[in-house]
């Protein structure tokens, strides 16, 4: 596989690296912390931005078992579980991005809701200047993949660095789905 390398007009998008989805974690993604070394080595590369985003979910939030969803209850705004891994740094991200924040829309995606609701980051992104966006973090199969989608589909030149996504479901399969999606699959 071929191997990134940043340029101007490169915003680092880290997507969902919070408590819960790392081991020990409500919804653990297997192995998620096992990127963090490389996502803080890769947030010293010269990017214009470096985002990330974070599910903040409602108490009732849809997406949980208890509202008949198919999740447990995770990443609940101003929790523990819903903040960002300490060990990740912190200090290079310019922006935080939250998604997941109305309690009947799933949200999968950094860009917009499953209604198309936007989280703002299309905008933030374009009035950065930013022309390629390059994804890494968890849920390979879940957030990465909906929010390099949503991405693309919104005309940016999009980069998913396989190398720093861990996944829930078979990696394998999703790979080959974003590929067939006509996303760029590099390493770091």
């Amino acid at each position: 596989m071929t191997l990134f390398s940043p340029r101007a007009g490169d915003a680092l998008l880290i997507i969902d690296m919070q408590n819960d989805f790392l081991p020990g974690g409500a919804l653990a993604v297997p192995d998620g912390d096992a990127l963090i070394p490389g996502i803080n080595r890769l947030m010293h590369s010269s990017f214009d931005a470096i985002i990330a985003s974070r599910d903040w979910h409602p108490a009732n939030h849809t997406s949980f078992d208890e509202q008949d969803g198919q999740w447990p209850a995770h990443c609940i705004a101003g929790t523990y579980g819903a903040a960002l891994h300490k060990e990740l740094h912190q200090v290079p991200i310019s922006h935080i991005i939250h998604k997941g924040m109305r309690a009947k829309a799933e949200c999968y995606s950094a860009f917009a809701d499953e209604y198309g609701v936007s989280t703002g980051l299309s905008s933030l992104v374009t009035g950065l200047g930013i022309r390629r966006v390059v994804l890494c973090g968890v849920a390979l199969d879940y957030c990465v993949r909906a929010s390099a989608l949503d991405s693309l589909n919104a005309g940016f030149e999009t980069v998913v660095l396989t190398n720093l996504c861990a996944a829930i479901g078979e990696r394998a399969q999703v790979l080959q789905a974003m590929q067939d999606d006509g996303l760029t699959l590099l390493e770091a």
